[in-house]
């Protein structure tokens, strides 16, 4: 037989009844090869489940990286607040003089007075700043609760409008005064009103994400200022101990003010108002949006993209797409991202500029370490339990922890090893 004959297909013994050549000749499905019994491809199944485990790499990595970038959303405004508080108390004299008070801190401090009755004073100041904060508090949760959203809009509007005209025109004279350089009054009240009207805009309407969250750091460093001028040392160190209790029972328990106000805004399927918040993510404001000086920090953990927990647990509809919406007067975009009350801001770079005070930068760093540890350890068990926390109380206690080691233990020891030449 030659090789041309083999090739042919093979011929029936009837020309009425062909028979199939048997290479042909179809196989039951159990014996077809690449198949099992149950007719599933091996090959197919590995490339699922490979293509599975790499979903649920993906996934996790995602994750470690909202997880980073979560906490660096809060720690570099948080450090560049701190930086900006550091660099005036140690260039500008006048906020670092104590001649001045406020009204409601009535019992001054001077070096003549025993240890008892600084202790006492401080404590009397405390109690009625932390009193105080308790009745504002408490009046912004009765205004809420009755839906009086432009009388709370016309109080956050005014307390704008005094730091961003009256405290940023001290602010700026007091430092071209500290650095003899002068300026007209023209110009001096342009630079005042482009900065204040544009304040404005970006806090309480609508903006640019980066020129609000510069405004909400610079306002931020300006209380910080105005409370390490006008408050004793006393009464600051047992102030920042004082207004960490207060945060951690306004938030936690079920009678605290702050703990109502999100409990209402739960119950009305309402985002709390945005304009005293630093947000890592941009969000459309629109005229009626108004805000609160919560002091909590949320949304660390991944969730959901259809539920995402604003600051203080408040849920909050995110959409993904970045486009924004076609209506900004009657919708809201969010995209996510962590939130930090601007109360944290203020009294992390208080703690942080009353040591700056002492001029000691061992003191100055070790300061700022404790508050970004606690700020971090805040984060790390929010994530854990998913609840909103107080941010204030860890990273005070870690910064007063540090200062108070590091001024009264570690820089006395570091100055005696020096004078006795010891590290040599």
């Amino acid at each position: 037989m030659s090789d041309d004959d083999a090739n042919e297909p093979l011929l029936t013994d009837s020309p009425q009844r062909p028979v199939k050549p048997e290479a042909t000749q179809a196989k039951p499905r159990s014996q077809q090869p690449g198949r099992t019994q149950r007719g599933v491809n091996p090959d197919l199944q590995r490339a699922q489940e490979e293509l599975q485990r790499q979903r649920e790499q993906e996934e996790k990595l995602r994750e470690l990286k909202y997880g980073a970038e979560s906490i660096l959303s809060l720690v570099c405004p948080v450090s560049l607040c701190m930086i900006v508080v550091v660099a005036t108390i140690q260039s500008v004299a006048f906020f670092s003089q104590h001649d001045t008070t406020l009204p409601y801190t009535p019992m001054r401090e001077s070096d003549d007075q025993t240890t008892g009755e600084r202790l006492s004073g401080a404590l009397i100041n405390v109690m009625i700043v932390i009193a105080v904060v308790i009745v504002m508090t408490m009046l912004l949760v009765t205004l809420y609760k009755y839906r009086c959203y432009k009388a709370i809009h016309i109080w956050l509007v005014g307390v704008t409008v005094l730091l961003l005209f009256v405290m940023t025109w001290l602010y700026i004279d007091q430092l071209l005064d500290s650095h003899n350089l002068g300026i007209d009054y023209f110009t001096l009240f342009m630079i005042i009103w482009n900065i204040g009207v544009a304040g404005l805009f970006a806090i309480h309407w609508k903006g640019p994400l980066r020129l609000q969250q510069i405004y909400h750091i610079f306002i931020s460093s300006l209380m910080a200022l105005i409370l390490i001028k006008n408050l004793a040392d006393w009464t600051c160190w047992m102030l920042l101990g004082g207004i960490a209790v207060y945060d951690l029972f306004a938030v936690l328990c079920p009678g605290g003010p702050l703990k109502q106000l999100l409990e209402t805004a739960q119950e009305r399927d309402e985002q709390l108002f945005p304009a005293l918040i630093y947000s890592s993510a941009m969000v459309w404001i629109t005229m009626a949006d108004v805000d609160t000086t919560n002091k909590d920090v949320s949304n660390f953990a991944p969730q959901p993209a259809s539920e995402r927990t604003t600051s203080g647990g408040t849920p909050a509809n995110v959409h993904v797409d970045d486009s924004p919406p076609e209506n900004l007067d009657e919708e809201e975009e969010e995209a996510g991202g962590v939130k930090l009350g601007l109360g944290d801001f203020i009294f992390y770079s208080v703690l942080v500029g009353k040591a700056a005070t002492s001029n000691e930068w061992t003191t100055i760093v070790a300061c700022y370490i404790g508050i970004i540890v606690g700020l971090v350890a805040t984060l790390f068990i929010l994530s854990v339990y998913q609840k909103a926390l107080p941010a204030l109380p860890i990273s005070v206690a870690f910064g007063i922890f540090f200062y108070f080691t590091t001024s009264q233990l570690i820089t006395p020891c570091l100055v005696g090893l020096a004078k006795h030449a010891a590290f040599l």
